[in-house]
């Protein structure tokens, strides 16, 4: 059992955004083997999928985060990137944490097949890596991580440079005060 104060490092991919990795042995990569390594590839995307450099899909996502942290509490938002082909959040959970990531993916699935004009095609890849936060220098670092993976990856100058980011001054108001409408 959990305190009731955690913290959950997520990150979540569009499908097929990644080649099926294998192990030097041989064997099939499980999630969550070399977080960074596949957080390189996949902030330097060569494989897949790049739909959420679609500003109408990464706002999709974007009012998704915001509705879950604002209107439906079912989580303390307190940092989030929405990259190319991956978003990773900083979270305090409300609800149980399966059942705000099946929430999260199964509506900006639908919206953002909608608009792809895409029908009864995966949108996200099945699994997500999920990290408990220890302690507030740890909280301190991945929130540091998650804001400047934009310049990390090349695609901003500085964190709040980058438009689908909590680093971003124009959404401070939404995750300070929740009340967001999407």
């Amino acid at each position: 059992m959990l305190p009731a104060e955690r913290d959950f490092f997520v990150t979540w991919r569009l499908h097929g955004s990644l080649p099926e990795l294998i192990h030097e042995t041989g064997t099939r990569v499980l999630p969550g083997w070399k977080f960074r390594q596949l957080d390189r590839q996949l902030d330097k995307p060569t494989h897949g999928p790049r739909w959420l450099e679609q500003p109408e899909i990464a706002a999709c996502v974007l009012a998704a985060l915001l509705r879950g942290h604002g209107e439906l509490r079912h989580y303390r938002l307190h940092a989030f990137v929405i990259m190319t082909n991956h978003v990773h959040v900083l979270i305090s959970p409300l609800q149980p944490l399966p059942r705000i990531m099946a929430a999260l993916k199964s509506t900006t699935a639908r919206h953002a097949n909608r608009l792809l004009q895409r029908s009864g095609a995966r949108f996200w890849q099945e699994e997500s890596f999920d990290h408990y936060i220890r302690t507030r220098n740890e909280f301190a670092r991945v929130q540091r991580y998650i804001e400047n993976n934009p310049v990390a990856a090349g695609l901003a100058k500085h964190p709040e440079h980058w438009r689908w980011s909590s680093a971003n001054p124009t959404l401070k108001p939404f995750l300070i005060c929740g009340n967001v409408r999407a």
